[in-house]
């Protein structure tokens, strides 16, 4: 018989206790995945049976639904920590609060993230894009997501201390993920013989998130200092 042995490292612990956290409490991907399809079913019924329009305007459709889908949990990132004091052992932990940062993000992403971009080719399909189209909006998801949570980290640390700092959530965030949503739809619709090829939006979209990646934590360990002060 095997006993279980925990992580020897702190990180690694905690990404497995918010993948476990995030499934019992209706966070995980499946709930991410049915929003997604929702928002996809319910857009040609809105627009129309024209196949035609549907196919120009998929990537557009399934970037805005990744992007809200996205916001489903960014509230509860922190509100837990904080609630039950947490967030004070986060403060004063060894471990740098950006790394524990980039570790709750890391975790929210493979509950909502990445089931999206798995899911993503089918959803396209759904819109008449053609088949052979379909790796760019997978692509631009998988690049372009981490950003978004990266973003939202943000949001959910200036509102950590509101009960219902969701609605503020999605104001904070949202044009800051303008720029995300520009160039991943961009990506995500070139095409072979279109004006603007795939390389430029898309080498954009991998500066933004690393961009994210740099500053999204510091901002928001920034602002977790200020709220646990």
């Amino acid at each position: 018989m095997t006993l279980y042995r925990p992580p020897r490292s702190p990180l690694a612990a905690l990404f497995l206790r918010e993948i476990r956290v995030g499934r019992r409490i209706g966070g995980g991907s499946m709930l991410g995945v049915i929003f997604f399809l929702v928002l996809v079913t319910l857009t040609p019924f809105a627009i129309g049976p024209d196949l035609a329009l549907l196919s120009r305007i998929a990537p557009a459709i399934l970037w805005l639904s990744g992007l809200l889908a996205t916001l489903l949990g960014l509230d509860r990132l922190f509100q837990a920590d904080y609630e039950d004091g947490s967030l004070d052992l986060m403060l004063t932990s060894r471990t740098p609060l950006e790394l524990v940062i980039l570790t709750k993000c890391a975790a929210h992403w493979v509950l909502t993230g990445l089931p999206l971009v798995a899911a993503a080719p089918l959803f396209g399909l759904m819109l008449a894009m053609p088949a052979q189209d379909l790796w760019r909006i997978a692509l631009s998801l998988l690049v372009g997501t981490p950003a978004l949570t990266l973003i939202g980290a943000i949001g959910a640390a200036l509102t950590v201390s509101l009960r219902r700092g969701g609605l503020l959530l999605a104001v904070l965030i949202l044009p800051l993920s303008v720029p995300v949503l520009i160039f991943g739809v961009a990506a995500a619709a070139a095409t072979e013989s279109g004006l603007l090829p795939f390389a430029t939006p898309m080498m954009i979209l991998c500066a933004l998130t690393l961009l994210a990646l740099v500053g999204a934590p510091v901002a928001a360990a920034a602002a977790l200092r200020q709220a646990g002060s």
